[in-house]
């Protein structure tokens, strides 16, 4: 886990933060739009990926003009496009290995070709 995915900032720290109420906070972990992790007590702690998000939705309700459920199609989609990126990566770096083992089993097995010599023909009388 990085520092930037770390749970750390209880819920009021985060309101203060990105500048929203608590009770904001809470109404977007009900609609799924933040998932903050949790304590063994129960308290919500927030990492920096979740205060990103915070202000994503904050952006797109306030500057767009959208309200929470075209937030949710938005933030759905964003998360299948990094699924999808992800994913690609994964199989570029895959496809980059099994093309190197393709070309160290070419190296072992490649052998010289030489023409062989035909005998020449000599002429019949």
């Amino acid at each position: 886990m990085t520092d930037y995915e770390r749970p750390r900032y209880m819920i009021s720290v985060a309101a203060d933060l990105v500048g929203m109420h608590p009770q904001t906070l809470r109404i977007y972990e009900s609609k799924r739009l933040v998932r903050p992790k949790r304590t063994a007590g129960g308290t919500r702690l927030y990492s920096e990926r979740d205060l990103d998000r915070l202000r994503l939705i904050q952006q797109l309700t306030t500057d767009l003009g959208l309200n929470l459920a075209g937030v949710e199609a938005v933030i759905r989609l964003q998360d299948e496009l990094q699924r999808m990126h992800a994913r690609l990566e994964r199989m570029e770096r895959q496809m980059r290995e099994e093309i190197q083992k393709v070309h160290r089993t070419y190296k072992r097995e490649l052998v010289l070709y030489e023409e062989p010599k035909l005998p020449v023909p000599t002429r019949r009388r």
